[in-house]
């Protein structure tokens, strides 16, 4: 039995494209196939972006958990790096298919030289924007955004301008730096 394929790239862009914002300034609930835009908080410049248009379904998770692996593995970043990106994109894809209650929501992956950014744009139909929580240890529920926070250099949640939506947007490092919490090294 063949493997399905993975979610459907909407499109690559490179640097030199003159920036626009989300879904291509359309009107359009969500981004479409003709453009991705820049990024939600306007990271330039930026090398490589991918997009994968995903239906509400559990499916979308491991998808978009595919797509992001593939392309981050093919571009040669590190297995720490890229195995953090691959689980704050399952965290985000997640909280989009739990908590947006749309049909269908967009996982973006930009490239920098220094940064990976991803970005999941949903309908925002859904009661009220992604929140950090701290739950207690027998919760069987609402960790995703601090793992998100705990893996990533930086996130937050903007909206879409001139349209419904929200994106929720991590970035992380592409080099891995000595932890915080691990000695100076003798000389």
């Amino acid at each position: 039995m063949a493997r399905p394929p993975l979610s459907r790239p909407l499109h690559h862009i490179g640097n030199g494209l003159p920036p626009r914002p989300p879904g291509g300034g359309r009107a359009a609930p969500l981004p479409q196939p003709d453009g991705l835009g820049r990024p939600a908080s306007g990271l330039r410049p930026v090398t490589e972006t991918r997009a994968f248009d995903l239906p509400a379904t559990p499916a979308a998770v491991r998808s978009a958990r595919e797509g992001v692996c593939e392309l981050l593995t093919a571009r040669g970043v590190g297995d720490e790096v890229r195995d953090n990106a691959v689980i704050v994109t399952s965290e985000l894809v997640t909280n989009a298919l739990t908590h947006s209650a749309g049909d269908r929501f967009v996982c973006r992956l930009y490239l920098t030289a220094a940064l990976i950014r991803v970005e999941v744009e949903d309908q925002a139909l859904g009661p009220g924007p992604p929140v950090l929580r701290r739950p207690g240890p027998d919760a069987p529920n609402g960790r995703g955004l601090l793992l998100v926070d705990a893996l990533s250099s930086a996130w937050a949640v903007t909206g879409c301008p001139g349209r419904p939506g929200r994106t929720v947007w991590a970035e992380l490092r592409r080099e891995t730096g000595p932890s915080a919490l691990a000695p100076p090294r003798a000389e």
